[in-house]
């Protein structure tokens, strides 16, 4: 069958090349391309993975903090034990996390800190912080 420049497709097959994707004959120079590329393309996309599963690891742990700031905020403003609303807290946090409870005015300020691990630079730290108004000065 003639392609559109007129020229028949079998014309390039009978010299033991096969068509290339386009047409175009492939050459026994060409067939190591494909392992060079993936060789070359393999470490880039195996860092972007590594760098996305860390970034989600990041948000998980700063969802974690937030959680445990607030559960620590609503124990502290029903009044209970100082003990009590630091348990409250780390028991919602992440393993390691920090608590500092502070009371300012009507106000209970609950913050949660936790250390990210990773490697060299990538250790962050992710916090989270929840403010409540204390029951008894509710009227």
């Amino acid at each position: 069958m003639p392609s559109s420049d007129g020229r028949s497709r079998a014309a390039g097959r009978g010299r033991g090349t096969a068509p290339g994707p386009r047409g175009a004959p492939r050459t026994a120079r060409d067939a190591g391309f494909v392992t060079a590329e993936t060789a070359v393309v393999l470490p880039v996309l195996v860092t972007i993975v590594a760098a996305l599963i860390w970034g989600l690891l990041a948000v998980c742990a700063r969802i974690e903090c937030v959680d445990a700031a607030r559960a620590g905020a609503r124990a502290a403003a029903r009044s209970e034990p100082r003990a009590a609303v630091i348990a409250a807290a780390e028991g919602a946090a992440p393993r390691g996390a920090r608590v500092a409870l502070a009371r300012e005015g009507d106000l209970v300020r609950v913050r949660v800190e936790a250390g990210l691990p990773g490697a060299g630079r990538l250790t962050v730290q992710v916090t989270g912080e929840a403010v409540a108004l204390a029951e008894e000065t509710v009227r």
